[in-house]
């Protein structure tokens, strides 16, 4: 199967709405991340349509893919280079449709490896499994085990983690067969974004 998601590395995840918004996720790419993910789950859609369009800005800058959560529609109207589905976000194939041949499409795996298989067969660029720790922004989400991503590998896509991942723990992940570490609070809720970015970039430095 052939993925339009290339390389790997960190993905970090927005944590807004805040104010300065636009400026960690510029920290955080200057840290490294090679995929952003604009993740705002609130309703006011004039703010989050600018926001997508100042940080794909902010992206394009620096050659990283910008995926919009959940809103295919908003993907399309920033130009963001593609979306994240969860279960409840409608399917590859509409997505496809409107974003074009050539978006990342990326979609939710959780804990299931069949839900991978099925995604896979319905052209999902990279799947996404977890949690695999704790996680603070979902404490409640389902868990997944490392032998998972083993398990996948099969599948030929990049294979994205999630979940209460910290500089600590990412490399276990890593040695397991993660291609991106997907991250939201242990880089936007670090006092040093930047930083704390560059020290999970560092991390696939000796892969």
């Amino acid at each position: 199967m052939q993925s339009r998601l290339k390389g790997r590395g960190l993905y970090v995840i927005t944590d807004g709405p805040r104010p300065n918004l636009l400026e960690v996720v510029a920290l955080a790419l200057a840290g490294g991340a090679r995929l952003l993910q604009y993740r705002d789950k609130t309703q006011d859609h004039v703010r989050r349509l600018n926001e997508a369009r100042a940080i794909r800005a902010l992206c394009a800058a620096r050659s990283v893919p910008m995926i919009v959560n959940d809103d295919v529609k908003l993907a399309e109207a920033v130009g963001a280079a593609g979306v994240h589905l969860g279960e409840d976000d409608g399917d590859i194939a509409a997505a496809r449709e409107l974003l074009g041949a050539n978006a990342i499409i990326g979609a939710s795996c959780y804990d299931s490896i069949e839900r991978a298989r099925k995604l896979a067969d319905a052209g999902a660029d990279y799947l996404a499994f977890g949690a695999f720790f704790p996680s603070p922004t979902k404490p409640h989400a389902r868990r997944a085990s490392f032998d998972l991503l083993r398990q996948s590998a099969t599948l030929g896509l990049p294979r994205v983690a999630i979940g209460g991942i910290t500089p600590d723990n990412g490399s276990l992940l890593i040695d397991a067969g993660a291609d991106y570490l997907a991250v939201i609070s242990a880089v936007f809720g670090d006092p040093d974004v930047r930083g704390a970015a560059t020290r999970f970039t560092q991390l696939f430095t000796s892969y």
